[in-house]
């Protein structure tokens, strides 16, 4: 079967607006996430990716990667350094401009484009080798129409890096210990609102400048994050929870809460449309 052409293109909607303002104020604060990595070599960029971890090809020379919402100097350069041809799309050009910043400290070439991850057409069908996207998704409501942008731009045997919140923990933190265990209040259901407050260590340092909104996220259920990307012809081909295994942990601390509820999940992702009769 042809690939799917039918697209629903993002506009700058609330959802748009709000992300923009809030990234542009996490730069200026200079959050963690938007700190360019300067002080890479080879091995720190191959280390940092855990490429041989994902089980995803090593050899980069020449392959085409897109950095989807995943601006700030920080992977984009090291996939550079590995000899990568490397796209980001991110929603604030501040983050952008860190990735520009970073590509002339290491004296590599990268291509900077402002966008939402739901509307990629500013990038061609078939045109990417891997796609990787770090934590973004819970900040669109229906991750249905970023997959499927996804599945446009990535070539036949491509692969697709997500990291996302864990399904079942989204919006809940250490703070919802209760003595005894963190205890769940929000509805399971796709799309529903959630927000709390910046962890400590996203700054590790008191903010500085405008005011920064908490980060306004939308929950997507495991089974819609599964049966989405597999209906867009994807086979699933890693799982991981990310979780702290530190013994001894102090309960209602942050990484006692990642041992108990572990709040990330990585997938690998392997585009093999034929596979599924697409």
């Amino acid at each position: 079967m042809p690939r799917r052409t039918d697209r629903e293109f993002a506009v700058p909607d609330d959802i748009y607006r709000y992300n923009e303002e809030r990234w542009e104020a996490l730069v200026e604060a200079d959050a963690l996430f938007t700190r360019p990595m300067l002080d890479l070599d080879e091995e720190k960029a191959r280390a940092y990716l855990g490429l041989e971890r994902l089980g995803l090809p090593g050899d980069l020379a020449g392959r085409k990667v897109l950095c989807l919402a995943g601006g700030g100097g920080q992977q984009s350069a090291a996939f550079a350094l590995l000899g990568a041809d490397v796209t980001v799309l991110d929603i604030s050009s501040g983050q952008l401009k860190r990735d520009r910043s970073a590509a002339e400290h290491y004296g590599v070439g990268i291509r900077t484009v402002q966008g939402d991850m739901r509307d990629l057409s500013a990038l061609d069908d078939s045109s990417f080798d891997l796609v990787w996207h770090p934590y973004s998704l819970t900040f669109v409501p229906d991750s249905r129409i970023v997959f499927r942008e996804v599945a446009r731009v990535v070539g036949r045997g491509g692969h697709y890096y997500l990291m996302c919140a864990n399904p079942f923990f989204s919006g809940l933190t250490h703070d919802s210990w209760n003595g005894e265990g963190y205890t769940l209040k929000q509805p399971y259901t796709d799309e529903a609102a959630t927000s709390y407050p910046d962890q400590d260590w996203v700054y590790d340092r008191e903010p500085s400048g405008r005011l920064i909104s908490e980060p306004r996220e939308y929950r997507q259920t495991l089974g819609r994050i599964v049966s989405s990307l597999t209906g867009e012809g994807f086979v699933l081909r890693l799982l991981v929870e990310v979780r702290s295994d530190r013994p001894g942990l102090t309960p209602g601390s942050w990484e006692h809460f990642t041992a108990v509820a572990p709040p990330w999940l990585e997938f690998v992702w392997h585009y093999r449309p034929d596979l599924l009769g697409r």
